[in-house]
């Protein structure tokens, strides 16, 4: 006969220690303390890629294109096709193609002379329905997602040419954007365009026949595109901006009062030969130049930040500050 286990059996596993809080510096420099379950990873190389004002500008252009593509596929499949712009977002290679669904319709091109490999992510239903219009039939979505044929693929190139043409089309800030499409994948695992840390723009547009529709995917290299942000974003700021700018003035952190910086006073003008080095005894007078024994370099840190002359104040040596050092 067993004995019952008392409450405070050395059996059970004791419930594991709080993690300690972590010490930070918030964004308005202050010292916090915050609970190690709070605090993220943040990758840096995918951060900081678009600020809002330009994400807002490629928004705006796509939602132009989105409405122009609208027309030409309607025109194109002579039967109504809806076509909505939905996310516009920065999101790195690896966590793209590892969330893309297998199988999948991907068509790899080019826009010359920008760099990179795009790509266009049809999902398979979606093209089926498009065969399925372009040999005659009404579009119907199909119910089962499978591999796309040889013949459904050239098909579909036709599809993925006017979508890419029409997207260069409306980048009139370069003139000579020219798609061109390189190949097709239907295994997201077998994807090798990019580094897997490559910042990626994804714009994703739902579209089908009437109330059918399916996401279409994209896809650009971050390096594909800066030539193009650039285009969008003025030459200078805004009178506002600019005058709000100006008058903005850097305010010091007191957080920063405590932190030791090391401050050396050095000057040069004295050289040797190996020789004269290794003859030297203790006892032997240097002759030091006067004009460069008086020009000092204070160094911050290691770095040069400013010229002085060397003297002494309250008995102990010290450096007056002449200038800033050359850059």
């Amino acid at each position: 006969m067993n004995a019952p286990t008392s409450p405070e059996s050395p059996s059970e596993t004791p419930p594991a220690a709080p993690a300690p809080d972590v010490p930070v510096l918030t964004s308005r420099g202050a010292r916090a303390l915050l609970p190690a379950a709070s605090i993220r990873s943040y990758d840096f190389r995918q951060s900081g890629f678009l600020a809002a004002s330009e994400l807002r500008r490629i928004r705006m252009r796509h939602e132009q294109f989105v409405r122009s593509l609208a027309a030409r596929l309607a025109i194109f499949l002579r039967v109504e096709f809806a076509v909505q712009l939905g996310k516009l977002q920065i999101v790195g290679y690896q966590n793209f193609i590892e969330n893309l669904p297998s199988p999948t319709h991907i068509t790899l091109f080019k826009t010359d002379p920008l760099k990179g490999t795009g790509l266009l992510v049809i999902p398979p239903r979606l093209g089926l329905s498009l065969v399925d219009r372009l040999l005659g039939g009404p579009g119907q979505m199909s119910e089962i997602s499978r591999d796309l044929s040889e013949i459904e693929i050239a098909l579909i190139d036709q599809v993925a040419l006017l979508l890419t043409s029409e997207w260069c089309n409306h980048w009139p800030e370069m003139r000579d954007l020219r798609p061109s499409l390189l190949g097709h994948e239907n295994n997201s695992r077998y994807l090798q365009t990019a580094s897997p840390e490559t910042a990626m723009l994804v714009l994703t547009l739902n579209a089908g026949f009437s109330e059918q529709s399916e996401p279409i995917q994209l896809v650009f290299p971050y390096a594909t595109v800066e030539p193009l942000v650039r285009l969008l974003c003025p030459a200078g700021l805004p009178e506002a901006e600019a005058a709000a700018a100006k008058s903005s003035k850097p305010r010091w952190n007191s957080e920063f009062n405590d932190v030791t910086v090391p401050v050396v006073a050095e000057w040069q003008g004295l050289k040797l030969s190996a020789g004269e080095v290794a003859r030297l005894q203790a006892g032997d007078v240097l002759m030091l130049d006067p004009r460069c024994a008086a020009q000092v370099q204070l160094r911050f840190s290691h770095l040069p930040k400013f010229l002085g002359r060397p003297g002494m104040r309250s008995g102990k040596w010290a450096v007056e500050l002449t200038g800033p050092a050359p850059s």
